[in-house]
């Protein structure tokens, strides 16, 4: 099979826009019917830098329709296989999207970015180009497309920074991986390092299209055709045309598998002494992170208590595997230091102890059964800690985190101990923080500016809570009845704060708050409530 890619010049002047255009057409016209496969450049509708939304959405008007016809003539002229980057339509804007076409011209795949950078995610107002990427926060599998028997996977530019992704794609048994790119800040050394190493970890060619800062630049370029072993058959690096070279888009590269091993793929050998719990969370059972899910949700109070323990595993496990968004629990320190959840201070109302949670080391809690006082169905049921309920949890739901306090201070060990619990179950962007004292709320948007924090009822300030919220910089209020109503919603609302209530365990107050404009509704009774609002 003879591959091509194109790399024409690209310059960082937007008024060079329509002349770039003219060259990358005049590389594609170049095209042959010796070659069987072409590739171009990342937003191929974009051919220079352009210096604001409106001329970047104004670029893809004017140019998507064209390259993408201009495409689909030159695989039939050609008689070849041509993927091209440029923009796709949605009803929410447009994506960034690789359009793979068969020799015959028809577009039989489309491969939407999964990783989108963030200029393309960020607002106008951000500076941003704000693209549809909806799409990128539910959970999928790499996505490839069978032409003629070759199984063709994809990365984007940004994508080929995302490491962890190169076992998923392995595992599809891709044959050739299409990578379109700009990485315009990249030296030609690490991106012969990046590719070189997706090539050996994937056991798939990379045929990746780029563009040329000119030919005296080091940074971006190096279009490239790299072997599954690693071996460069074709490195632009900043030249400007075309690379072309013949594959075996089905050769593969085998090693042993460890000294004196079986032949294997690189990603078979890997996979053998795979540990998954050593490192970052990820998979399809994660959840979007708490800035990214949708509202409005339902926060299953303490767990699911009303089948359950509060806090309690049976309660948290329950909530999530009906649906739950959001759990929340109680977090206070024993006196040696670990964390535990429950509500209350003293332990007489839900355990067969008395005396107070933080007055008590761990191991005396542990010898208290939290279950009885619930039902005898549950004896013997144990307190649990806050790290239990991570390393189950983690990720899989949104937790609402109720830092329990006393007074205007908190203890410095066991705050750095919750944040750095959190810190090593990587789960920063799935929860937030509810604390009441404003000082306490200080303290940890201090130590922890990167969790969200949310806002809670203090009694001294009972209709002051949206207040309170603008002036500390928190980005949501638990808000506690009755002490809210409808001008309370909308004032966090114009302030860019969500609005979580405690509590509604009636379908009719359920309603009403929906109604309202609540964000989250906190309930004991999760799936009465869960099955009243999707009604």
């Amino acid at each position: 099979m003879k591959v091509c890619v194109i790399q024409p010049y690209y310059s960082l002047n937007d008024n060079d826009v329509d002349s770039c255009y003219r060259d990358m057409v005049a590389l594609l016209d170049e095209c042959d019917e010796s070659l069987d496969l072409i590739v171009l450049p990342e937003y191929s509708d974009i051919p220079s830098a352009q210096s604001s939304k409106d001329k970047f959405h104004a670029c893809i008007e004017k140019y998507n329709a064209d390259i993408l016809e201009r495409a689909k003539d030159t695989a039939k002229r050609c008689n070849a296989i041509v993927f091209v980057n440029a923009g796709d339509k949605t009803e929410s804007g447009y994506r960034n999207t690789t359009h793979a076409i068969d020799r015959k011209g028809n577009v039989v795949g489309k491969y939407y970015k999964a990783h989108p950078a963030p200029s393309e995610v960020k607002t106008e107002k951000q500076g941003g180009n704000e693209l549809d990427v909806e799409y990128s926060y539910e959970p999928n599998d790499p996505y490839f497309v069978e032409i003629e028997g070759i199984r063709f996977g994809f990365m984007t530019c940004y994508d080929f920074y995302f490491y962890e992704s190169f076992a998923p794609l392995a595992r599809q048994n891709i044959d050739v991986i299409i990578g379109c790119s700009h990485q315009r800040t990249d030296t030609h050394q690490a991106l012969s390092i990046i590719n070189r190493f997706l090539c050996y970890n994937t056991n798939a060619y990379l045929i990746r299209a780029s563009v040329s800062l000119g030919e005296d630049s080091e940074i971006c370029g190096c279009s490239s055709i790299i072997a599954p072993d690693g071996t460069v058959l074709v490195d632009m690096k900043s030249k400007i045309g075309k690379g072309v070279c013949e594959i075996d888009p089905h050769q593969k590269y085998y090693k042993p598998a460890g000294f004196k091993g079986a032949l294997k793929s690189h990603y078979e050998y890997i996979e053998e002494g795979r540990r998954p719990w050593l490192y970052r969370n990820g998979g399809k059972s994660v959840v979007p992170f708490n800035d990214k899910m949708a509202y409005p949700r339902i926060c299953a109070h303490r767990g699911f208590n009303k089948v359950a323990p509060e806090n309690s595993m049976p309660a948290f496990g329950c909530a999530i595997a009906l649906g739950a968004e959001e759990i929340e629990f109680d977090l206070w320190p024993t006196k040696d230091g670990e964390i535990v959840s429950c509500h209350d201070a003293t332990l007489d109302r839900v355990s067969d102890g008395s005396g107070l949670v933080y007055e008590k080391n761990f191991d005396e809690l542990t010898s208290l059964d939290f279950g009885s006082k619930f039902s005898q169905e549950y004896k013997g049921l144990k307190i649990v800690k806050f790290e239990d309920i991570l390393q189950k949890f983690a990720s899989r739901v949104i937790m609402n985190i109720h830092v329990k306090t006393l007074s205007d201070t908190y203890d410095e060990d066991a705050m750095k101990k919750i944040v750095d619990l959190i810190r090593k179950y990587d789960c920063e962007k799935h929860v937030y923080f509810m604390i009441s004292h404003d000082g306490v709320i200080k303290q940890f948007m201090e130590y922890a500016p990167d969790i969200e924090m949310c806002v809670g009822h203090i009694g001294t300030r009972p209709w002051e809570i949206v207040e309170r919220a603008i002036e500390l910089g928190a980005k949501k209020v638990q808000l506690f009845k009755p002490y809210f109503n409808q001008e309370t919603v909308d004032k966090a609302h114009a302030n860019g704060i969500k609005c979580n209530v405690f509590y509604a365990d009636n379908p009719e107050e359920a309603l009403k708050y929906r109604s309202m404009g609540i964000d989250t509704i906190l309930t004991n009774d999760y799936l009465l409530i869960k099955n009243t609002l999707e009604k």
